[in-house]
């Protein structure tokens, strides 16, 4: 007879003991359930609950999951692939007890990332945060590299009680005002009392340029554990909001005109304790990798775009002057360029230099997002990439000779341009593998035929509350 204590496919040594301690430790402190947390292709983040008494047989044999949630779109209808998408087949979703989180926004409830497994035990090739892990690891091993990433999170916060899937904006001060941050003090103040309760450190939280728009940054962390805070951070302030009768949305695209919510990616290469991109004898303190791992950023990211801007709204988003960085360009501290470099204050550099993605947002799958940028990012590492010349000011500026002159090239201005950019970068297909790689076409296709024949404020008005 067998036991929660005998090993079985996808644990790791020892969880089923902390499981249990966790789980008599959780319910001493009055939490009744667990969400399991993980985003789909298509960015939406889905979850499965267990009692907190099943913790410890969650660590043993997961939870229960059909792999045909790699294929479901943003409505939830579903696509398919090759081997993705049809009813057969079960998936195991393994908590990760190293960063699970009791919820000071959702009282009673505890929350924890998974891993998703087959029933023989082996990582399912669908999971975007083993890829993330795994594209982490390959960096480590081939190069001595780590990273340091953060994910910007804009959002637009409504009023609860505007009529149907309406968006009537919860503040009326001008953008970067004081009277936004006095209309939302007290849910502000609350959001930023249940990230430090979480354990999120927070560097900023203000009010941003469009409607009802506000931004949270966060600390820097590895990449899966920032792409896990992103998830909680999100889910944080969906539950803070709701208790003060709000609603908020993620999506790229609120209406179809003006400013939309981003998701920038701030992420640094480190070597052995030492910042790659402070200290260097290149361009604003670069090292000679640094340089070439933007220069391979910059390379790919027409492809890029089907995976950090996934949605047909994110391409409402992406317009031209108005910071969102759509044109192969970087500069320094020049928010127009698609990859910022950021030098940080004098003194503070070494610890502070990053470069900064603008063309990203909160649609994308964040494990996605962060693996296929550092894949890009090394390939151009890896082949001593050399970094173009810098622009400053807005690249919307220069004529078709000068931006050919330059190699600042527009990003796509639609999602299928993006799809088909994709299919065409085999390096970012290998490095998703053909299981990822072709779920992340197919998703793509799907939400393409879901909005066919919709004007832009339908699209917008079809995933204001998706994300």
């Amino acid at each position: 007879m067998t036991t929660l204590a005998d090993p079985v496919p996808g644990g790791r040594p020892g969880d089923v003991e902390r499981a249990t301690a966790l789980s008599a430790e959780l319910t001493g402190r009055g939490v009744h359930g667990i969400v399991l947390a993980y985003v789909d292709t298509a960015g939406i983040g889905r979850v499965k609950t267990i009692p907190t008494a099943k913790l410890a047989s969650a660590a043993a044999w997961g939870v229960g999951m059909s792999p045909v949630f790699d294929t479901f779109l943003a409505n939830d209808s579903v696509v398919s692939t090759d081997v993705l998408g049809s009813p057969d087949g079960d998936l195991r979703l393994y908590p990760d007890l190293d960063h699970l989180v009791v919820l000071s926004g959702q009282p009673g409830w505890a929350w924890a990332p998974v891993d998703r497994v087959t029933q023989e035990g082996e990582r399912h090739p669908g999971c975007g945060r083993t890829f993330l892990r795994r594209i982490v690891a390959d960096a480590a091993q081939r190069h001595g590299i780590s990273f340091q990433a953060g994910i910007e999170i804009e959002w637009a916060v409504g009023q609860g009680s505007a009529p149907g899937d309406d968006f009537v904006p919860a503040v009326s001060g001008p953008a970067y005002g004081a009277t936004r941050q006095v209309e939302l003090s007290d849910c502000t103040a609350e959001l930023m009392a249940a990230l430090a309760a979480q354990g999120v450190d927070v560097d900023q939280l203000h009010p941003e340029y469009a409607a009802g728009q506000f931004e949270i940054s966060v600390g820097a962390l590895d990449p899966v554990a920032a792409a896990d805070r992103s998830v909680l951070v999100r889910q944080t302030i969906r539950a803070v909001s709701q208790r003060h009768g709000l609603k908020v949305s993620f999506a790229p695209a609120v209406f179809a005109e003006g400013v939309g919510n981003g998701g920038h990616v701030h992420l640094s290469a480190w070597r052995e304790g030492r910042n790659l991109h402070s200290g260097g004898e290149g361009r604003y303190g670069m090292t000679a990798e640094a340089e070439s791992f933007a220069a391979g950023l910059l390379a790919h990211l027409p492809a890029l775009t089907a995976v950090t801007a996934p949605s047909p709204a994110s391409y409402l988003r992406l317009k031209p002057s108005q910071w969102a960085g759509v044109f192969t360009a970087w500069g320094r501290e020049t928010r127009e360029s698609a990859v910022r470099v950021i030098t940080g204050t004098a003194g503070h550099r070494d610890q502070a230099a990053n470069l900064e993605v603008k063309p990203v947002d909160l649609a994308a799958n964040p494990y996605l997002a962060l693996g296929c940028l550092v894949a890009t990012g090394l390939d151009g590492l890896e082949s001593s990439a050399a970094l173009p010349d810098e622009i400053t000011g807005d690249p919307a500026r220069f004529g078709a000779e000068e931006a050919a002159t330059r190699g600042v090239r527009r990003l796509p201005t639609s999602l299928d341009e993006a799809v088909e950019e994709f299919r065409k970068d085999e390096l970012l297909r290998a490095a998703l593998g053909p299981v990822l790689a072709d779920a992340v076409i197919a998703v793509r296709l799907g939400e393409i035929a879901a909005v066919a024949g919709l004007d832009d404020g339908q699209v917008a008005a079809a995933y204001r509350w998706k994300y």
